[in-house]
């Protein structure tokens, strides 16, 4: 059945989004854990998002016993209502990577983030995901005149890391997406976008046919270290016993553990679908390829269904849930950008915490001996989950040291009750820097 031929409603417990209401399942299979007697296993995760299920996946190919904890539902967060692209780099450019830990790790890291989309096609290949309904390539194009940064870009994605990106000017660019206000663009092919929440239900599905134990409604309250090889997980109705334990939350996920809910913030982003445009909408967005534009705060979309737009943007520390609103304000965005388009219906709108650390990269380290954390993917999320949930499961079993590679990347105190207003003020500075590229450069080269 293709998402277009599912039935009216969502998928029960999910905030309502296009990704619930084209859901694979009607309802969900897993049901919270309640136990008299202690559960053992290998290895306990905490969450039942993307970096929570690669985990799992990661332990169970392993040969280990897991048992995975969710507070809601598989995908409810972040993980099921993203844009759903998948491609390489991570949310710190590699810039910052280089300026931080020197050119040869941030060629690592670089390499592990494509080892990320990789594992993500892979495991759709190997589940067969059909309802994932994987398309590839992306767009990222500029907002702004000046495209000498995009082609020293792409010439340095393909001297440097071996990732072909394709440099298209305004002319070529013009010919995929019927818009003046972009500048360039570079070609990603071996990027691609998909269903996320599908993923992660199939994945789910998947790892509970491998004996994999996953239990959702299932909020941890306790977490306590036994003995020097066994830890103990509480819920309200049962508890796991593990050898080792995964911190696998998002931006809902600051409960976990004090030092953890420190560290990073809780920031939220917006996504709204249209109804269908039909040929309106084939006449300016001529691709099946996913946009991100290069803005410090991003509008990134894709063409769903054939002719639907699914729109994502903006971000803040506040989560505006109100439709109307959310609606509004997304499409003046799209309109800015595609005038051709207006009256625009929205269907519906929703949005979603992800969670961010000051440093913009996850924290994947030992809290403890057998406590490891894989948490704080937020802004790229989809490939780095996987990736950073191979590197955190390969370090619970020595197998790799690649852990150590994101050592430099602590937990930063994310500045308290001050962090969110203290980022409200950098976004409205970056939205600033923003508008001035876009308008007075303009001007000046005008």
């Amino acid at each position: 059945m293709s998402t277009a031929e599912k039935s009216t409603g969502h998928l029960r417990g999910y905030p309502d989004s296009y990704y619930s209401r084209t859901a694979c399942l009607d309802q969900s299979p897993w049901e919270q854990l309640r136990t008299s007697t202690p559960l053992h296993a290998d290895l306990c995760i905490v969450g039942g998002g993307m970096a929570g299920l690669n985990a799992a996946q990661e332990a169970l190919d392993r040969g280990k016993t897991v048992v995975l904890l969710e507070q809601n539902h598989i995908g409810w967060g972040a993980s099921g209502r993203n844009g759903g692209l998948v491609s390489s780099f991570w949310s710190e450019g590699q810039d910052g990577l280089i300026a931080k830990v020197g050119r040869d790790n941030a060629k690592t890291l670089f390499d592990i983030s494509s080892e990320g989309v990789e594992i993500v096609r892979e495991r759709i290949q190997r589940h067969s995901m059909t309802s994932v309904n994987a398309v590839s390539g992306k767009f990222g194009v500029q907002r702004h005149p000046g495209c000498e940064g995009l082609k020293r870009k792409a010439e340095q994605s393909e001297r440097e890391y071996g990732y072909a990106l394709e440099f298209m000017d305004r002319p070529a660019l013009q010919e995929h997406l019927a818009t003046d206000i972009y500048h360039g663009g570079l070609h990603d092919p071996q990027a691609f976008h998909f269903h996320p929440l599908n993923y992660c239900l199939e994945l789910g599905k998947a790892l509970t046919a491998q004996g994999a134990r996953l239990f959702e409604q299932s909020e941890m309250t306790g977490l306590e270290r036994l003995t020097t090889d066994e830890w103990s997980v509480k819920t309200e109705k049962g508890e796991v016993r593990a050898q080792k334990v995964m911190l696998c939350g998002g931006g809902y996920g600051k409960k976990m553990d004090r030092r953890i809910g420190r560290a990073f913030l809780s920031i939220a982003t917006y996504i709204i679908l249209t109804e269908p445009l039909g040929d309106r909408l084939k006449s300016v967005i001529k691709t099946d390829a996913a946009v991100v534009d290069n803005r410090r705060s991003s509008d990134y979309y894709r063409i769903v269904d054939g002719d639907r737009l699914l729109w994502g943007g903006r971000i803040s520390t506040r989560n505006i849930e109100n439709v109307k609103r959310l609606s509004a304000l997304l499409n003046s965005d799209v309109l800015q950008v595609y005038p051709q388009l207006d009256p625009l219906p929205i269907a519906t709108a929703w949005s979603g915490l992800m969670g961010y650390a000051k440093h913009k990269m996850p924290h994947i380290l030992e809290l403890e001996p057998g406590l490891w954390t894989c948490m704080s993917y937020g802004g790229h999320g989809v490939n780095t989950t996987a990736a950073g949930a191979r590197v955190t499961v390969e370090a619970l079993w020595g197998d790799s040291d690649r852990y150590r590679l994101f050592s430099p990347f602590g937990l930063d105190w994310n500045g308290g009750f001050v962090g969110p207003i203290a980022a409200e003020t950098v976004y409205l500075w970056l939205r600033l820097q923003d508008y001035w590229a876009e308008r007075i450069k303009s001007k000046f080269r005008g």
